[in-house]
């Protein structure tokens, strides 16, 4: 839309509170912002642009549209707008650099012998959550921590407290064995207690009923339990003494600092729960480009509260943010009581809040070491790959394509991308072999390319995206469009020329196209006899033989899905008056075909939807 036309539009915009929408040519969603007012919020970026960011100006000059959706108050307007950068991923706001969920610990305490373990969905079900975690590894961390301090079970098992013999766990005592009948729930549920406790910073509660308890078992005589609970009590009293002790009372809050440089920003976040620092994470923000801390600060905030259950009644931040009123409105809302959000002036809050922020700078500075080596070494690789290749341009773009099967059933195929030598997962793919039947690698190795080339015949744009496919709301089936510099295939001779005649038929003739042998991982191209041997020190030949690697995961774990799948419908499907529905709840249920055929009637019959006459029947047939 002309720019000239926004003038009208802007004097019909309503003065209510709601969130706006900056969108480019092609509809793409360039901004997301909230606004107590939108008419003057909007109006602002197309008045004089001397008092905007840099940023902001370049984004302005890209605006061809733009739209709103008015909400009853700010408050509810800061949710929207969280809802829409983690739908849109809008490349000028600054938001969480993964767009995955995060994982959390959850405990359902619902269960008769609850489970601790992780999670990645959050709902209102009475189960308690802890988190989020910055990834899966910082979340293992912790439950390994706190396996080791309590012996909850680890198995997912249905406890029935009737098993012949108990794991391993039980005989290292990190599990009491409530599955041979050796606590019963009441006792379970106090080791469960304990974890939540811990978890909520309130160890102390936790040292109590664990002295108390070996000093009872002191005092009935049984000392091997006794001696069980005082090494227990050593290792919690251990991690007791590691955690910081502030001097904050009792209180439970969060410290939120920032640091940011070029495009990206390493938020720090410290958990104080009781007055002591429990636990830290950290966060990249993104798209953080020319934005002041204190927008960065209000972006993250808002995201990383939205997926988090638990908000303490305080926030320590490093700098003040402009809507941290609606901020806090939002979080007393979703707490169900009152939450600040401020930045101490003095004492020990206020050092508090400068450690978390050198923390953020030293992380910040760690990362840029460790990017700045990353992006030296795969620059060389790329280098390597390009002179050994002989290709026309470095290879920033590389696909991979592997075949997987067992004596020819459920064979799948699989594509992993690199760009800029790191794995692209969003563009990664899978195929099911529709055409080829028995064992033929080199025919479906022709399948897989001529469906994957013919898409990129097809698209748009395929004779003119670059390799970077580094345009603005670029979607994941866009992303057929995108010509690779180099496409690798897993395999010798036999498996390139079936590239190469995939490549003659659909009249491909600028992409370079080569093949890894395994034995002894050589590299073949089209036209060369020989095979092309680069040093077994190469970086080059480490980037080739992780895209290889990467591609025979993806089509191991594609094929296993299948085969799993397929298994179960083979034993289940024979099974007459099963469909798809009962058949997923007695897998559910049971877990396995040979759960089932373990079962007694009289719980399979209890499955939703079961009767004691198709349990019978059942039985029979498994």
């Amino acid at each position: 839309m002309p720019r000239q036309d926004f003038s009208r539009r802007l004097k019909s915009t309503p003065t209510r509170p709601g969130v706006y929408l900056m969108r480019d040519a092609s509809q793409c969603v360039l901004y997301v912002g909230k606004a107590a007012i939108l008419r003057h919020r909007v109006r602002s970026y197309f008045a004089s642009s001397t008092n905007l960011a840099p940023k902001i100006r370049r984004m302005v000059k890209r605006v061809a549209d733009f739209e709103y959706i008015v909400t009853e108050s700010e408050q509810e307007a800061v949710i929207l707008e969280c809802n829409l950068i983690k739908e849109h991923k809008p490349p000028y706001n600054a938001r969480l650099k993964d767009d995955k969920s995060y994982p959390f610990i959850k405990i359902d305490l619902s269960e008769d012998f609850p489970q601790v373990y992780i999670t990645r969905r959050v709902s209102k079900d009475g189960a308690r959550y802890f988190g989020p975690f910055a990834s899966a590894i910082s979340v293992r961390r912790t439950l390994g921590l706190l396996k080791k301090l309590f012996p909850y079970r680890s198995c997912t098992k249905t406890i029935t407290g009737t098993d012949e013999r108990p794991c391993l766990d039980f005989h290292i005592h990190r599990c009491i064995g409530p599955c041979i009948g050796a606590v019963d729930k009441a006792q379970y549920r106090e080791v469960v207690d304990q974890v939540t406790l811990f978890m909520e910073g309130k160890t102390d509660r936790v040292v109590k009923s664990i002295a108390r308890r070996m000093h009872e078992a002191a005092d009935q005589l049984e000392f091997e339990r006794a001696a069980a609970l005082r090494d227990q009590l050593t290792a919690i009293e251990k991690v007791h003494e590691g955690q910081k002790v502030l001097h904050l009372t009792s209180e439970n809050l969060d410290v939120v600092a920032a640091s940011i440089s070029a495009g990206e920003a390493w938020v720090e976040v410290f958990f104080v729960r009781q007055g002591k620092l429990v636990g830290r994470d950290h966060f990249i923000m993104e798209g953080t480009e020319d934005d002041e801390p204190q927008k960065v600060l209000s972006a993250f905030v808002k995201q990383f509260y939205d997926t988090t259950p638990y908000v303490p009644p305080r926030i320590l931040v490093q700098h003040s943010m402009e809507d941290s009123e609606a901020i806090e409105k939002w979080l007393s809302q979703k707490r169900d009581g009152t939450v600040k959000v401020h930045v101490p002036q003095r004492g020990e809050k206020r050092r508090l809040v400068q450690m978390v922020a050198e923390n953020a700078a030293q992380g910040l500075e760690q990362l840029r070491v460790k990017q700045m080596s990353d992006e030296a070494l795969m620059d060389t690789a790329m280098t390597e790959v390009q002179e050994a290749l002989s290709l026309p341009r470095l290879p920033r773009r590389i696909e991979c394509y592997d075949i997987s099967n067992i004596q020819g059933t459920n064979s799948v195929g699989s594509m992993a991308v690199f760009e800029n030598g790191a794995p692209k997962s969003s563009h990664y793919r899978r195929f099911k072999i529709k055409t080829i039947e028995g064992i033929d690698d080199y025919s479906m190795m022709r399948e897989v390319l001529s469906r994957r080339f013919r898409r990129l015949a097809k698209s748009k744009d395929g004779s003119t995206a670059d390799s970077s496919g580094a345009t603005s709301g670029r979607s994941k089936d866009e992303s057929w469009g995108i010509v690779p510099d180099l496409v690798l295939i897993d395999g010798g001779k036999g498996h390139l020329g079936a590239a190469l005649q995939v490549f003659l038929e659909l009249g491909i003739d600028s992409v370079p196209l080569a093949s890894l042998a395994k034995e002894e991982e050589e590299l073949f191209v089209p036209q060369v006899p020989e095979p092309i041997v680069l040093p077994r020190s190469s970086q080059g030949l480490f980037l080739m033989q992780r895209l290889r690697d990467e591609a025979h995961r993806f089509a191991i774990t594609f094929h296993r899905e299948r085969r799993s799948k397929n298994s179960i419908r083979s034993a289940l499907d024979l099974v007459p008056g099963i469909g798809p529905k009962r058949r997923k709840l007695l897998i559910t249920r049971f877990g396995s075909v040979k759960g089932i055929q373990a079962a007694e009637l009289e719980d399979i019959a209890a499955v939703p939807g079961m009767t004691m006459k198709q349990a019978r029947t059942v039985k029979e047939y498994l």
